[in-house]
């Protein structure tokens, strides 16, 4: 009996398995308001600069753009009187005296700092540095994680998420707005990896896909919340607030969540181990299975996962053989594209000039059918033809918004919500191609470097927006062409459908052309090592 098997024997569709995606699934609908909480609390409303002080009431005009529309950071040197006709163009000076805002519908770190104008590249700053947090926290709470276990950095990422979040909500100065959501990022990190790690080393073999789908889709309900949330509290600092204290009980409920029996084990806590797992047998009516276990068999079916963690491989093995180095590179490319092209459209909502709550509704909604259709490409087209069609996709939806003139909102909208929707799709594509092209002595390091690079597709993506003061086209030309070279660099990897997993470097030479033989192996054995279908993690990167 493996070691899965053994726990398999003790939580197998039983009620442990529903409070388990309970308990990790409710925090995940808060992740999806962090995600995107930006695209309410840094909405730009519109505003035009604050008249002098010496400017007469009633005759004070604004200098109007190309457009024909008034400058929102120019204004005129001197107040226009009766005998200045309103078109006329006199000499201009910037706001001086600050600005007015719009804000009926809502307020916004953008009203509350004046982040307009020249300040408006602190706004994509403070994206930047959030996604920067969660990059740090990925890096430092994975290593902590491994030492620590799985449940103390759970809990402390909940209390610490809990913490900053309510305390950016009352941040008397924009620097400390963006410590504290970099530490938001910083503990989101640590919530996302606990929660995989723990789904995947507690649910059952065979429920194990059906649980990962159905935590991925807690983070789209998520994205349904967000809107009605920010309709219902239009003052930025209460939403952040609102959207923050709920992961106080979360941080009280993780008490319940039992830590990783395989962790335990390994770390030298057997006996504690075992007494959980007896008490998981008798919450699911099996106490007879719980009472037969013992520390011994315990021990012996983790003899395989001893010997694998004694074994010492590094990130230079992802570039030992010539396979590995362009599975590799592709990789890292095809990751860094979807996560720099997903941001670039999911955090530009307010662009598309449809209405705000509306539309984010229909950018989550979308991401219902795109993991759908994903697995059923993945299970009859191949892993390979989904993600290259689905970046290819991507990257022509959003180069093609540099055609389409900005007052037919209703197509702009349409293809960003199709780009959104396939680039969804290619992170759910991800998650599984990317286990299976790496072996396992080295897949954990595979999964580790390629997550990172998404993550840094997602901290650049803000920062590009920037560019759009020296002409309006250029940032999706980027986000466009770097999409289409992620979809590109697919294509030079392999397919992994009905293929057995890789064990070692080894196994991954097989695939050369050379080393290959036509040998049919049988059905049985392909089905018994055939990874089960799984959507990306939890879909956060959606984090």
């Amino acid at each position: 009996m493996t070691f899965s098997q053994l726990v398999d024997s003790v939580n197998s569709k039983g009620p442990f398995q529903f409070l388990m995606v309970v308990l990790l699934g409710l925090p995940i609908l808060g992740m999806a308001n962090h995600n995107l909480l930006q695209i309410f609390t840094a909405a730009t409303p519109a505003h035009h600069c604050r008249p002098p002080p010496n400017a007469s009431v009633g005759l004070w005009t604004l200098p109007t753009g190309l457009n024909g529309k008034p400058e929102s950071c120019l204004r005129f040197v001197y107040a226009p009187n009766t005998s200045l006709p309103n078109d006329t163009q006199g000499a201009t000076e910037p706001c001086l005296d600050g600005w007015v805002y719009n804000i009926s519908t809502r307020d916004s770190i953008v009203t509350e700092w004046d982040l307009v104008c020249n300040s408006n590249k602190l706004k994509e700053m403070a994206q930047s540095v959030f996604m920067a947090g969660i990059l740090v926290g990925g890096i430092v709470l994975g290593g902590l994680s491994d030492r620590f276990g799985r449940k103390p950095i759970l809990s402390c990422s909940y209390l610490l998420l809990a913490a900053s979040g309510s305390g950016a909500a009352f941040s008397p100065t924009f620097p400390v707005y963006m410590v504290l959501r970099f530490m938001c990022g910083f503990s989101m990190a640590g919530v996302t990896l606990s929660t995989v790690i723990l789904n995947v080393e507690w649910m059952s073999t065979r429920l194990r896909a059906i649980m990962t789908v159905g935590l991925g889709y807690f983070y789209t309900v998520g994205q349904f919340i967000l809107p009605g949330l920010a309709y219902i509290i239009p003052q930025w600092r209460w939403l952040q607030f609102t959207v923050s204290v709920p992961f106080f009980a979360f941080f009280l409920l993780s008490w319940w969540i039992p830590e990783s029996i395989r962790w335990m084990v390994l770390s030298g806590k057997s006996l504690k181990a075992l007494k959980i797992l007896q008490w998981v047998a008798a919450f699911n009516g099996k106490k007879e299975e719980g009472e037969k276990l013992s520390l011994e068999e315990l021990k012996l079916n983790l003899q395989t996962e001893i010997s694998l963690a004694k074994a010492k491989y590094s990130v230079a093995d992802l570039f030992r053989t010539p396979i590995l180095r362009r599975v590799t590179f592709c990789l890292s490319l095809a990751w860094f594209a979807t996560g720099f092209g997903y941001y670039s459209l999911a955090m530009g909502v307010e662009e598309f000039g449809v209405n705000l709550y509306l539309l984010q509704i229909i950018f989550g909604g979308v991401d219902i059918p795109a993991k759908f259709i994903t697995i059923l490409s993945m299970s009859y087209l191949g892993r390979h033809t989904t993600e290259v069609t689905t970046l290819l996709l991507a990257g022509g939806s959003i180069l093609a918004l540099i055609f389409v003139p900005s007052d037919l909102q209703i197509l702009r909208t349409v293809l960003a919500v199709f780009g959104k929707g396939c680039l969804s799709s290619s992170f759910s594509c991800l998650f599984l191609y990317t286990s299976e092209l790496y072996p396992t002595v080295i897949r954990q390091t595979g999964m580790g470097v390629t997550n990172l690079l998404t993550r840094m597709g997602s901290m650049t993506a803000p920062l590009v927006k920037i560019t759009g003061e020296l002409h309006p086209f250029i940032p999706n030309l980027i986000f466009g062409t770097i999409t289409l070279l992620g979809g590109g660099a697919s294509l030079f990897l392999p397919e992994t459908l009905n293929q057995p997993l890789p064990e070692t470097i080894e196994d991954v030479e097989k695939w050369s052309p050379q080393a290959k033989e036509p040998k049919q192996e049988p059905e049985a054995e392909k089905d018994s090592q055939r990874i089960p279908l799984q959507t990306c993690g939890l879909d956060l990167g959606p984090s």
